[in-house]
């Protein structure tokens, strides 16, 4: 049980997210304008399901796009381990659910997490019944751990990593979230980095399993067709992968200043609601644009003789790997802590990543020791050079082997999924 102290604290928790409602509320409905999803079920958002829920779920929490696709391969292979296993998939953003929507079997039921209160977590717990729950990596929420303990619903953290920065803050907050973490029955952590900072994060029963990302396979569907596009276009291909709010602009200034002919640059905003603003931003500094929305499956003439193409599509990042000769990993030339570098091996494309890549470190450092990446101090650095890996005759043996040391690389780490599920079902009633 808590003490006195950390009992006021988690209750001025939640009296301060209680008294925060009507605004997250009218913030999900604002977000809803771009994209609709947010404004479905909303009462989900407070707890409540439209029905009751058959009991005995495995209750999976994927919050956005990335955690839902490390947990596809967790699903199939609890589905191998278990035929017939149900599953409650929740997740906290629009793109997070959509994604989810694939993973749905017969029997499945799929919901928002609720808020963190008091009153939504209960009502969640009694309503849908499961039998365990899995959180995706990071995802420590107080009252909702509290009263799945208080349920007796024990839960796991799978593909679990914390960054030294998110240490920081939960030591700062630690009357509050020590708490929490003594309720993670089993934190299965990605690496031994994370093990040890999960620790000392008050988790118990911690042990590396390995990054469930590495178990990703990319659709053969969506590589055949980049493929096809990149030897249809008779054109080098730099491709800026994942890119979040402040990247763009420099990107394309950068790209601006190469000298004529550039390869085609293809850019894929990380967040959706920002396809329109990065179309924008290209326009006005007088780039050709077309965006893949634009067509369906056959390559129009229309997109093959311009700047750049915006990756305004969902689900299709294995197409833009395959389609790239080289790519730039989004989120890693701003202080944001980069985007997934393993979906990028697993397609074998060769990668240039910034110098903030903590939200992956080690995986970052295990991609550059393998030859699969190189790291580059700043996006006008990273432009140069991926421009000349792509374009440049004399880099072509390079970039083959930035390309074959990529796919060994993700294939060498392989096989957290099975452990995983492993786990999991042994918390499971038989």
């Amino acid at each position: 049980m808590p003490g006195p102290a950390a009992a006021l604290a988690r209750a001025a928790y939640s009296m301060l997210l209680r008294l925060a409602t009507p605004a997250y509320l009218l913030r999900l409905w604002w977000r809803g304008r771009r994209e609709p999803l947010y404004r479905h079920a909303l009462a989900e958002r407070l707890g409540f399901a439209s029905a009751a829920a058959a009991p005995g779920r495995l209750w999976i929490h994927a919050v956005s796009l990335g955690e839902t696709r490390a947990a596809a391969a967790l699903v199939e292979e609890l589905r191998r381990q278990r035929p017939g296993l149900r599953l409650l998939l929740t997740h906290g953003t629009a793109t997070g659910r959509a994604a989810g929507l694939a993973l749905l079997g017969a029997g499945d039921a799929q919901a928002w997490l609720p808020y963190d209160t008091p009153g939504a977590v209960r009502r969640f717990l009694r309503r849908q019944r499961p039998a365990a729950g899995v959180l995706m990596e990071t995802e420590v929420w107080p009252n909702l751990l509290g009263a799945a303990r208080a349920a007796a619903v024990p839960v796991l953290l799978a593909n679990a990593r914390l960054s030294a920065r998110s240490l920081a803050k939960a030591e700062r907050l630690a009357l509050l979230m020590r708490p929490a973490a003594r309720c993670i029955m089993q934190a299965l952590a990605q690496t031994e980095g994370d093990a040890a900072r999960l620790r000392a994060a008050g988790v118990r029963g911690v042990a590396v399993f390995g990054n469930l990302k590495f178990d990703m396979t990319p659709a053969p569907a969506l590589l055949a067709r980049g493929r096809a596009w990149r030897a249809a276009l008779a054109r080098p291909v730099v491709l800026a992968a994942s890119t979040r709010e402040g990247e763009e602009q420099a990107l394309l200034a950068a790209w601006q200043a190469l000298p004529a002919p550039r390869p085609l640059l293809v850019v894929v905003p990380r967040h959706p609601q920002r396809f329109d603003e990065v179309a924008a931003l290209a326009g006005s500094v007088q780039l050709g644009v077309v965006r893949r929305s634009g067509w369906v499956d056959t390559l129009p003439a229309a997109a093959q003789g311009v700047d750049l193409w915006l990756g305004d599509s969902l689900g299709e990042m294995p197409l833009y790997y395959a389609l790239a000769d080289v790519a730039l990993l989004g989120g890693s030339f701003a202080p944001l802590g980069g985007q997934n570098l393993i979906e990028a091996a697993a397609c074998g494309c060769p990668l240039l990543m910034g110098p903030h890549t903590f939200n992956f470190a080690e995986a970052a450092e295990l991609a550059l020791a393998a030859g699969a990446a190189l790291r580059m101090p700043d996006i006008g650095a990273a432009v140069r050079r991926a421009a000349a890996l792509a374009a440049d005759a004399a880099a072509a043996d390079e970039r083959r082997a930035m390309a074959a040391a990529a796919l060994a690389f993700a294939e060498r780490h392989r096989g957290a999924a099975a452990r995983t599920a492993q786990a999991i079902l042994g918390v499971m009633p038989g």
